[in-house]
């Protein structure tokens, strides 16, 4: 069993940068792989991106690429959504997911998931 709980969110203008975190919690928590996902009002879940357990892979989705970056702290079991060049558009809630295989995450589903964060981009 892995826990997920997300951090960072908040309101910021057009063209501001924030740091989401999520911390995971478990015995096999850092052998997951970890993505981030977005649910807008009255729209789907969305799949933002996504980084394997080592490290070594990252995805992302076209809406995001350039803008955000993901990593993560082994040491720390926490993984990270560094968001510039904010738009009103990425106004979500974020949900951190983990799951054993990071083409899961990009198919979006994942065994493991996270209460969200709401991110409000002002114009």
């Amino acid at each position: 069993q892995v826990q997920l709980v997300e951090s960072g969110g908040g309101l910021v203008q057009t063209g501001d940068s924030l740091r989401l975190s999520c911390a995971a919690s478990g015995r096999t928590a850092s052998t997951y792989a970890t993505g981030w996902f977005r649910q807008a009002p009255g729209k789907e879940r969305e799949f933002v991106a996504a980084i394997s357990w080592s490290g070594s892979i990252t995805d992302y989705a076209d809406s995001v690429r350039g803008r955000f970056t993901i990593s993560r702290d082994s040491t720390k079991n926490t993984a990270y959504l560094q968001m510039n060049s904010l738009k009103p558009e990425d106004t979500a809630v974020y949900y951190c997911a983990a799951d054993g295989r990071i083409v899961r995450l990009r198919a979006g589903t994942g065994d493991y998931w996270g209460q969200g964060t709401q991110v409000t981009v002002s114009s």
